[in-house]
């Protein structure tokens, strides 16, 4: 059997919200918009170096042919 379909089956609502809490009690409600924006602009800057990235790799494969 799939472990993710195992995984996932044993995740439900009430789990959820029990992290949600537990998460809140940590941190507090104020950290946790700050968590949030570090988090969105770490993505936002990791896809900017993917995009990056790319153009380079197309340039090399145009050179080798």
């Amino acid at each position: 059997m799939n472990f993710l379909a195992i995984f996932l089956g044993v995740i439900g609502p009430w789990q959820i919200g029990l992290i949600v809490v537990v998460v809140l009690l940590l941190f507090g409600g104020k950290k946790i918009p700050e968590l949030m924006k570090g988090l969105g602009s770490g993505i936002k800057e990791f896809k900017n170096a993917a995009k990056d990235d790319q153009p380079a790799t197309k340039k090399e494969e145009e050179k080798k042919e």
